[in-house]
């Protein structure tokens, strides 16, 4: 970028986005062994969740969901997930657990575009049920994807919603973890609470 004549502030400020873009990949592992095992069964699917924001009728929703991937959520194309980004708001606990990892490894992965931010951040106060199956892990791993996020330039916007979300919700759970589960340490995580979970 120097040869290109680009100013060193612009410089340091794509070296930090690269850097915090490879911070966040190395989150990606962490959260494709939390889910690893995760089915859809009768959750709401991708496509079955854009029917319901349309207010299809059930025969419409029933055709959606036959061809909604249930078995493994890495098989679903960033491509829909973009096309499907409103069905975050329609899947039920089932469809939010199967979907919800391959939402954050499409943006980590720079691939989204729309941002997990709402999501994560205010629908545990306006639907509390969504989350209700994640497993301990699973909590675990949104809560790293969250202390990532929050020092995204990005995410500016929505700072104040993820850190009362991380004080609020997507706190440590308070049972010991295996070590496979400790957690990838962030900037700004404190090392009580990474020995707390580890």
């Amino acid at each position: 970028m120097k040869q290109r004549g680009f100013d060193p502030e612009t410089i340091k400020a794509e070296e930090a986005r690269l850097e915090h873009y490879q911070d966040g990949l190395e989150l990606c592992p962490i959260i494709e062994a939390a889910f690893a095992d995760v089915k859809l069964g009768g959750g709401v699917g991708l496509f079955e969740a854009q029917g319901l924001d349309d207010y299809a009728d059930l025969a419409t929703c029933a055709r959606y969901r036959a061809d909604d991937e249930k078995d493994d959520w890495r098989r679903i194309p960033s491509e829909s997930l973009r096309r499907c980004n409103s069905s975050l708001s329609f899947f039920d606990a089932e469809g939010m657990r199967f979907h919800l990892p391959a939402y954050l490894l499409c943006d980590l992965r720079d691939e989204y575009g729309f941002g997990m931010a709402l999501c994560l951040s205010q629908y545990y106060t306006t639907s509390p049920d969504k989350f209700s199956l994640l497993d301990s892990q699973q909590r675990i791993a949104v809560r790293q994807f969250l202390l990532h996020i929050v020092h995204d330039p990005a995410y500016d916007y929505d700072r104040p919603h993820i850190e009362r979300a991380l004080d609020e919700y997507w706190i440590w759970p308070s049972e010991p973890q295996p070590r496979s589960a400790e957690p990838h340490k962030t900037a700004g995580e404190s090392d009580s609470l990474a020995i707390h979970c580890g």
